[in-house]
């Protein structure tokens, strides 16, 4: 198996997982940024604020992995 090859069945792998992985951590923690709400109304603007940050660096790890298949699909031929 050459590297085309190999590459052409692990970049969109990749993806899938990446995307997999983002979902289920986006996922707990707002599902985790909701019950602390819950517990604690008074915080609620601190613990918004922080869920919005953590989301964000989750989906960018996802937005990564789609540049680097992107960028990996070119050198498929």
């Amino acid at each position: 198996m050459d590297y085309q090859t190999a590459l052409g069945f692990a970049a969109p792998l990749a993806v899938g997982i990446a995307a997999i992985g983002s979902g289920l951590g986006i996922g707990r923690a707002v599902g985790s940024a909701m019950e602390a709400m819950g517990r604690q109304p008074e915080a609620a603007g601190k613990i918004q604020t922080a869920m919005i940050i953590g989301a964000a660096f989750i989906e960018a790890l996802t937005i990564y992995v789609f540049i680097v298949f992107v960028m990996a699909s070119g050198k498929i031929h």
